[in-house]
Formats: C-alpha cells, structure tokens, sequence
C-alpha cells in the first residue's frame, strides 16, 4: 500500500529511486575505495535450524544453474540497434520478474574468474532480503538462516530468463549465479552502480541487509550505467524516500508492506468477512471430469479444428519473452512429486502451527496471498491424459495466488504480445514457490505434491473459491480477490500435513459483478455474459463460452494468449491508500458499488498508458523472432459495444457432453446443442428451490 501512484514511472527506472544517487563521470571509471579485492556482503547472521528450507531451494538452483546456457536463435530480432533503448527493454524485464534492483556494466577483464572471457557486457541483478522472521514468529524454524539460499535463488531464476530471452533475439549470452559462474559476480554488482564499498563492505544505500546477485554476460552492445560516487546520506534518504514520491517503493515500511508477520501475506485478507458457505451455490452433485475435458487440451487434439489445434502449442509462448519462461516451467515439472522421508520431522502433525508456517513460507517464497482448504473430491480430474483413473490422494489443498504485475497490465491492452508472457511469468514463479515447499513438506516425513499450469491433477479454480482468496466473478470461471481483483494466476501443494482450512469469503461482489458488466462488454470474443447466474456442473455462476474464449486465446492473430478481461476490471488496481477506500465503499457501502462502476469508467481505468509499456511487439515463428505478421492489438475502453443479454448468444458444453477420458481422435462439440443447453440452464433460484434451501 503506498502514497503515491507509480503511473508516471517508467518501469525501467526499478522500484527504488536510484536515478537520484550520484555517479561517476564514466561508465568504465573505477569505483571509489576499490583496491584490489572487493569486501563481502552483509552476512545474514542467523543459523538454519535442522528442519530448515534450503536443501530443497537447492534442487531448484541446480535446475536453473543446468539451464544457464544454450542455442542462439539463428537470425538477429528486429529491435532498434539502440543501446539504451536495448538496456531499458532488458532493465525493465528484469523488474517484471520482482528483481529489487538491474544494472549493465562492461566487464573488466579482472572480473573474469575462470576461462577466457567471453563476452563483453554484463547485465546485474540484484536480490535483496526480505525482513527477517522473528525466532518465535511462524515459520521461524522452517525459514531463519536461509536469506541468502532464497535471494541466491531468485537472482539464477531471473538471470536464466533474461539470458534466455537474449539467445532468443540472436545474440549470445550466458547466465552467472551464485553456484555456477565464470565471472567475480560482486565486483560486476559494484562496477553496474548497484552496490557501494561502506564499512569495508558491499553495500547498497537502500538496504539495510543482504542480497542475492545473479548476472548474464553477452555480446549484446547495451548502454552501460556508471558506478556510485560519494555522496552525504541526504541525497539518499530524503523525505521523499521514506514516503515513496515518484512512485518508487517507500522507504518507511509500513507503506511498503513489511511489517506484516509473514503468515497474513502481503494483503490484509483477515480483514475481510468470512462466512461458511461460499457466496455462490454448490451443489452435492458436481460431476468429476477428464483433463481431456479441459477446452485447450480439446484444441490440442483437434476439436476445435485445424488451426487452434496449429497454435495451441505456442499460443502463449510466441514472444521471445514468453519463450524464456519454457525451459524453466517444463523442467520443474520432473520435481514436483518426490520421496517422502522415512520419519516425520519433531512436531510436524500440530495443525495449527504447520497452517501458520506452510503459509509464511509461501508468502516468504514470493507468494501474493494464501488460502487453505479440504482438496473436495469433485475438484480432482477424473482421469490422466492417458486415460487412467484419478483417485484423490490428499486430505488438503495449500493455494497460492500469484499477482500477474499491475506496472505491465497497466501498458498492455490486455491481448497484444505480453500478455502471454504475464502468464507464463506467474505461472513459472507459482511453480517454483510451490514445488520448493512440497518438497520442503516431503522432507519433513509429509507426502505433498505441487500442481502447475503444467501438470495438475486438481482443478485450482474451486479449490481458489474454497480457500477463501475471492468469490466466483462475472468474467466466469474465474475467481476474483478484492486486493488484486483478478489479475493472478494459482498454483497448488496438496498434501497429508495437518492444516486447519480457511473459510470463504464475501466481499459484497456478487452484487458489484451484477451491476457492473465491463469484463463483458471489453471481452473481444463476446464470451463473457451480459445475463444472470445460471447453474452449471453443479455451480451457480455467470457462465462464460469457454469454446468461444479458448478459441480467440489460442488464435489471436495480433496478440499473445489474451487477459482483457483481467485488464478492465474495476478491481484491477494499483494498491494506493486512495483506492482501499474505495475497495472499503464497495464492501461496506452497497448503494455505492454501481456508482463506483460507473466511476471507473469515467476516469479511464482500463485504458492504456503509454508509459508503462516496455516490451517489443516481437513473435516468433518457426524459431525465429520476427515483427508481428498481423500487426498488434491496440485497444482502449470499448463504449461503441452493444451487446446485451437478449442479444448474446452463449454456449454451455456440461460434463455429459465431454470426451470420453482416453479420447485420442478428435471430438468436435456441438454447438448447436450447447446453445440449447444455455437457453435452458437452470436458475439458482430453481436450483436452491429443487434443493429445499
């Protein structure tokens, strides 16, 4: 939660205002009080205990340190040739993926460490740590003494993307972290501007504790930032630093969210109403389904026809910064199950305390928000890919939600080239939080399994619904949290561990979405509804055309994937202290939510500002990075549309009609039938009637 909007920032400059210090007057000059060697870092100072996280950190950090190099695309991209316009794309990549801090320097021949050198630039990326837990705080055994294996982890993440999205634009570039590296990775940090020598230490004038550092050498000519000169210790720490002017990260802490015990997460959701039910009906007879069932698995064999089943592949993936995310989501699948140790860690079946930890540790991981609950039978696939049955295995379900980033949503229309990379951003980031606590979990003598975007026997969305991380939204099957609206993406551990559940909650939002039809009005295949709830597989919800949206996300012809619906949400804001009034206005103050609707619209929420779009419009076809074939869709509000529930025709395709589990051939739906279907749905009201409710 912050003071200021960060609207007028581009998203190069970093979330901390390091464009105000001092530098020196060359980019080569040597930093000051360098002689020689270069001082350590701030240590962490705290002891792991023996049931701690870093071993499992540690099996990630080898499988991104396997993936630091690899094929050069085989033709150059084409992005402008010039230097800083090549940095600010790189610097602003690298705080899409949360890094605290970017910087690019020429390498000096003396940070060579080993082999001949190699490359001529070198792109820093910097890591900080977060606030310490406490040695009674939850989590405390499980996360104290592991800083620096989570930051070191986060920096070879980070580095592997970009060296990959290098490599993808035709250039070579290799990947340095902590365990696996040819270069002196702290004197590049100092040499980039992104640390100090202080104390006879490393330092940074903005953190008060330790960092990470990743690094990606390569042949790309960038614009090179200039170490820190002297400077007094007002230039740093003014005013404006502490309450965050400018829209850079506050440096007093309770506006930057730091001092929240780790266990509540990043949002104040214990302030939000809980209740026993969820605000949406669900009935005892919700039908299991096949992953076959799931419309881009049918359009992977042919369902839909010839194209979607061409593009379904590469959908998502045909940007080169989308493309960088494929090593990393694919190789983290092998890992997500494990062995189990043999004997359960000391204290490991006291419920309470295990759902207070496994949720510090998540949000220390680099999660938004945590929900728990029962993994409910119905929200299991029935069958595997292959056909064979799938039988629940675990008692709970931990969700995690990850926020897809306001900063790029803000820049996008929602459907052009990085939308697709906002999802495999969030996507790649959940798998890793989640894979490292389930085989933190397995070590600790509790089976425990992470489902991705990648590979999940369970069907995140009611498991969402039943954590209590939002309510079913108009935009459909997709639920929607009053703090991030639904700009997110989930991952889930399920596991035998005791937990306590959380309940759902209810922010008021069924009556906001009834009043408030703009995901439906901006969605560009019309497969939002404009109409009332129906009931659907045993869900009261707004039920979309999935065959619609499944069709337009795989085939965008101008566009990478599509997330409009997520971008014209009236809850799809930045976090200032401004707008949780008006989040308080829409819970607290129901004759307020149409008129808030209306607002959004009037101020232009939804719209695209200029300043916050950092990417290149770039696809890649058949290995090569190329300008966009069908150019890139630049959309605004949509007033001029003038649909409504008469006019909208929508398709409802229930369990009965489904493929078959092992269905290999394609199983075109009938629309036709469908349509029928969505004429004739039941009312919740027929349905809470049919029940005696």
């Amino acid at each position: 939660m912050r003071i200021f909007s960060h609207k007028h920032r581009p998203v190069h400059f970093g979330h901390y205002p390091l464009e105000r210090l001092p530098r020196l007057t060359s980019s080569d000059a040597k930093p000051p009080r360098l002689n020689g060697t270069v001082p350590p870092k701030p240590a962490e100072g705290v002891a792991p205990g023996p049931f701690n996280v870093a071993p499992a950190m540690a099996d990630y950090v080898r499988l991104f340190d396997s993936l630091r190099d690899g094929e050069v695309a085989p033709t150059t991209a084409p992005v402008p040739q010039d230097p800083q316009m090549l940095a600010d794309n790189l610097k602003a990549g690298i705080y899409f993926l949360d890094a605290d801090m970017a910087g690019i320097c020429e390498i000096p021949a003396n940070a060579w460490t080993a082999g001949s050198p190699r490359h001529k630039y070198a792109v820093v990326v910097l890591v900080a740590f977060t606030r310490e837990v406490r040695p009674h705080e939850p989590g405390a055994a499980w996360i104290r003494g592991t800083q620096q294996d989570r930051a070191n982890l986060r920096a070879a993440e980070i580095a592997v993307i970009t060296a990959g999205y290098i490599r993808q634009l035709g250039h070579g570039a290799l990947a340095h972290t902590a365990t696996a590296s040819e270069l002196d990775l702290d004197r590049l940090a100092l040499q980039a501007g992104l640390c100090e020598i202080r104390d006879r230490g490393l330092n940074h004038p903005y953190l008060n504790s330790g960092f990470g550092i990743g690094v990606v050498s390569t042949d790309l000519t960038l614009a090179a930032d200039r170490p820190l000169a002297d400077r007094n210790a007002w230039t740093a720490k003014g005013p404006g630093y502490w309450l965050g002017a400018g829209g850079a990260k506050p440096g007093w802490k309770w506006l930057a969210d730091e001092t929240r015990p780790l266990h509540l997460g990043r949002y104040p959701m214990e302030k939000i109403k809980r209740v026993p039910e969820t605000t949406t009906l669900i009935t005892d007879n919700v039908p299991r389904v096949p992953k076959r069932a799931n419309f881009f698995t049918r359009a992977l064999h042919g369902d839909l026809g010839e194209k979607p089943k061409r593009e379904r592949n590469r959908f998502a993936l045909k940007t080169p910064s989308a493309m960088s995310y494929v090593g990393l989501i694919r190789g983290m699948v092998p890992i997500q199950d494990g062995q189990v140790a043999e004997r359960q860690a000391p204290g490991s079946n006291d419920a309470r305390a295990n759902t207070d930890s496994v949720k510090a540790l998540a949000t220390y991981l680099g999660g938004d928000m945590v929900g728990i609950c029962e993994a409910a039978d119905f929200a299991w696939y029935s069958h595997h890919d292959d056909g064979t049955p799938i039988e629940p295995y675990h008692k709970y379900a931990v969700v995690i939600l990850v926020d897809q980033g306001y900063e790029t949503m803000e820049g996008a229309s929602g459907d052009d080239w990085i939308s697709g990379a906002q999802s495999m951003r969030a996507y790649m980031r959940g798998a890793e939080i989640a894979g490292v606590m389930a085989a933190h979990l397995r070590s600790l003598g509790h089976s425990a399994k992470s489902h991705t975007n990648a590979d999940s026997d369970i069907l995140h969305i009611p498991l969402v619904l039943l954590a209590g991380l939002g309510e079913l939204s108009r935009i459909g099957e997709l639920v929607l949290n009053p703090f991030v609206g639904p700009r997110f993406k989930s991952v889930v551990v399920t596991t035998d561990l005791p937990l306590i559940p959380d309940r759902p909650i209810d922010f008021g939002l069924q009556d906001f979405c009834d009043k408030c039809n703009k995901c439906a009005r901006e969605c560009p295949c019309s497969a939002i509804a404009f109409g009332d709830k129906t009931m659907f597989n045993g869900y009261e919800m707004w039920k979309p055309d999935v065959e619609k949206c499944v069709r337009y996300r795989v085939t965008n012809p101008k566009g990478s994937a599509c997330g409009r619906c997520m971008k014209t949400c009236p809850y799809n804001t930045e976090g200032l202290l401004s707008q949780r009034l008006f989040l308080w206005m829409a819970i607290r103050l129901p004759f307020m939510r149409q008129r808030i609707a209306i607002w959004d619209d009037k101020v232009g929420n939804g719209t695209r500002n200029p300043i916050k779009r950092w990417w290149f419009d770039l696809e890649v076809v058949d290995g090569v990075t190329v300008e966009p074939t069908a150019g890139t869709n630049e959309r605004d509000l949509n007033f001029d549309n003038k649909m409504t529930a008469e006019t909208q025709r929508m398709a409802h395709y229930s369990a009965d009609t489904m493929p078959p589990p092992d269905a290999v051939e394609p199983f075109p739906p009938n629309r036709k039938a469908a349509m029928k279907r969505a004429e004739a749905a039941e009312t919740p009201a027929e349905a809470r009637a049919r029940l005696g409710e």
